[in-house]
């Protein structure tokens, strides 16, 4: 299981965040957050030489299902969404919900995760 979903876009790491976040609300789910990795280094004094967004995102129903099945699924939530440009190349991409979830040993959360997984596949898929 990869841990990972990443596509690559011809899109400016702006363009790209506006359709991950078209997407999402499409799929209705949310940004909780958006953390511009580069900027909050840059601030501390440290340059990256890369763009990085992530973006905390949540379906509140499939949350409510996962933490119905098991609470510890805390240590999981939210899903993150990474848009990043490295060496003129942005990519949308993120982490395998099954392979996060699989650590948790509960079968339980198997579905949920799955149905996650399609849907921001969908998300990365349509942004790009």
């Amino acid at each position: 299981m990869e841990f990972a979903y990443e596509v690559k876009t011809e899109k400016s790491l702006s363009e790209a965040v506006a359709a991950v976040q078209a997407a999402l609300a499409e799929r209705k789910f949310s940004v909780l957050f958006e953390l511009n990795v580069t900027q909050t280094l840059e601030s501390k004094g440290f340059d990256l030489p890369h763009e990085i967004r992530i973006l905390e995102v949540c379906s509140a129903p499939l949350a409510k299902r996962a933490f119905d099945a098991n609470p510890s699924v805390a240590y999981f939530l939210p899903c993150k969404v990474v848009v990043k440009r490295v060496d003129g190349q942005t990519t949308i991409g993120f982490t395998s919900p099954g392979a996060l979830l699989s650590l948790m040993g509960d079968p339980r959360l198997d579905a949920v995760g799955q149905e996650v997984a399609v849907a921001l596949t969908a998300v990365v898929d349509a942004a790009r």
